[in-house]
């Protein structure tokens, strides 16, 4: 009975780890963090992550099943923390695709704009917010600026 509950709390060690919060990385200065697993005595890459100073995320590394590289994303923050450009690259260092961020005054996410590795627009999220912050919807325009869906929040208060 023991070896289960051992089991199970280095299952929830092991995947807490990854999970830091931003807070938790800042404060014990973690630079970087990493996930693996091992199965049938095979031990390979699941993912990794590396810190800056304010405990952001400025890489992200996610393997595949043979523990290649499969994507690496790089990151860019502005003065408030928020991410704001977001660079994905495959496994080789090709860049696939640019996303990037605007914000308005009150730090909630605008706008989204998805490029393409030749700076083409490929698609655009449109975020709207009611006059309590609240998000109300995300438009997604395709890259001729055709509307393409619309996502709708709905709050329930008491």
């Amino acid at each position: 009975m023991n070896y289960k509950y051992i089991v199970f709390f280095l299952l929830i060690i092991s995947t807490s780890f990854f999970a830091q919060s931003k807070k938790e990385v800042k404060k014990f200065k973690i630079k970087s963090s990493s996930v693996t697993s091992t199965e049938n005595g095979k031990t390979q890459n699941e993912g990794k992550l590396v810190f800056d100073a304010s405990g952001n995320i400025i890489e992200k590394t996610d393997y595949n099943k043979d523990g290649q590289i499969k994507s690496i994303n790089r990151i860019k923050y502005n003065s408030d923390g928020d991410d704001i450009e977001d660079n994905q690259y495959d496994g080789t260092n090709k860049l696939i695709e640019k996303t990037l961020t605007k914000y308005n005054a009150d730090g909630d996410k605008i706008e989204e704009v998805v490029f393409d590795a030749y700076a083409k627009i490929i698609k655009k999220h449109i975020f709207i917010y009611n006059n309590k912050g609240l998000k109300l919807e995300r438009k997604t325009f395709d890259a001729l600026g055709k509307l393409i869906s619309t996502k709708l929040y709905t709050y329930y208060f008491k």
